[in-house]
């Protein structure tokens, strides 16, 4: 089984029933001599590889040894450190950026070079990492600033919670259910509906399933309780963010998702035009093309789903409060000729490519946008700035 992992220069992790072994690889490049090292998890293997690919060095290091790590990389300076996207990089970059060393993060699902070579081992991956990087083949990727990474465990950590809410919901409506008793799921988390089965329902429960009801209600209180800070600490980030009270413009998405939307997005120089936020987003439908025939499938899932999760989300809140918007009236014509689903994911895409334009324009919601195809090619062929500071207070 196949995980995603650590890396510097590359980052694999090989996961089985018993172990898990992460790869790490670094790439090193000198001012006479440019030098490619690759290392695998606990940096245990460190493969160092001159300009002309011959090996200089093959040592080991373990990642409790920070400062060996660093006096085995010192020789090589200056450097530039090329680390896998995984859940280990953070301090990778700390360490190493505090150090004097430049860091570049490579895109892990890009690297399958590596994850299907015939032959694996550390030191064979280290080497063949490396040499990847000697012949410019590793795809880069984004590491997020040490703010922006905070605002991103805050974002994550109240979905996380709701989504523990709303399975402890779904435990009472299946309770529920088996009593035949016609409760939405959404109606559970209201104090009304709670008291409506005390005086109505509760003498048809079983007395297992009343104390099944009791526990899963004392629990969503519980995270209830500890949604409320969090919410105030996004509102508050939402209120101070530039380019989160930009989004908030758009009718439907509130403090949350314009924090979220943001966090995922930002900077925009990523992006050099809509269709690839779209892509990023996984809401572009798969194209597979040969022969001169071309086919369009469904949207894939290796995707940033966070993103996914909010523009898709926000659809139906943007129905609510905006129904007479070009982007509703877009969603009414294709549910009656694709239906509901499918056209949620199309006006998701619709609503992607509306963000990005407002970010990188730095104008609020138009209740009635109007954008032409010559606008469209126009706005594709513009570069972004340079800085995604220019939001306006």
């Amino acid at each position: 089984m196949k995980a995603a992992g650590l890396a510097m220069v590359g980052t694999l992790i090989l996961a089985s029933r018993q172990t898990v072994r992460e790869h790490a690889y670094l790439t090193i490049g000198g001012q006479n001599v440019l030098r490619r090292i690759g290392c695998t998890h606990t940096l245990r293997t460190i493969a160092v590889l001159d300009k002309s690919g011959a090996k200089v060095l093959e040592t080991s290091v373990a990642t409790s040894e920070p400062e060996r790590l660093l006096a085995v990389l010192a020789p090589f300076r200056p450097l530039t450190v090329v680390v896998e996207a995984c859940g280990l990089w953070p301090w990778l970059h700390d360490l190493l950026v505090a150090a004097g060393i430049s860091f570049q993060l490579a895109h892990a699902k890009r690297l399958r070079a590596i994850a299907e070579s015939a032959q694996k081992s550390d030191t064979v991956d280290a080497e063949l990492l490396a040499r990847m990087l000697l012949t410019g083949l590793i795809p880069p990727a984004f590491p997020k600033p040490a703010a922006q990474l905070e605002r991103m465990r805050l974002v994550r950590h109240r979905a996380g919670l709701v989504r523990e809410r709303s399975r402890f919901a779904n435990r009472i409506h299946g309770q529920l259910h088996q009593c035949n008793i016609a409760v939405g799921r959404e109606k559970l988390l209201r104090q009304e509906t709670r008291e409506w089965l005390c005086t109505n329902a509760w003498r048809e429960l079983g007395a297992e399933q009343q104390e099944i009801l009791k526990t899963h209600f004392a629990l969503i209180d519980h995270i209830s309780e500890l949604l409320r800070p969090l919410d105030r600490r996004i509102k508050d980030l939402a209120r101070s963010d530039p380019a989160a009270r930009l989004l908030q413009t758009i009718p439907g998405i509130g403090p949350f998702w314009a924090l979220l939307l943001t966090t995922e997005l930002l900077p925009l120089t990523r992006f050099d035009r809509p269709a690839q936020l779209v892509s990023y987003a996984g809401l572009a439908p798969r194209t597979r093309s040969s022969g001169g025939k071309t086919h369009h499938g469904s949207i894939p899932a290796g995707a940033n789903r966070w993103v996914r999760w909010a523009l898709v989300s926000a659809i139906p809140s943007h129905l609510r409060y905006a129904p007479d918007s070009s982007l509703s009236q877009y969603y009414s014509r294709l549910q009656e000729r694709i239906g509901w689903q499918t056209a949620r994911v199309a006006t998701a895409r619709k609503l992607a490519r509306i963000i990005y334009q407002m970010l990188r324009t730095n104008e609020p919601w138009c209740p009635a946008p109007t954008e032409s195809k010559t606008q469209r090619d126009e706005l594709r062929r513009k570069p972004v700035a340079a800085t995604t500071e220019t939001f306006r207070d």
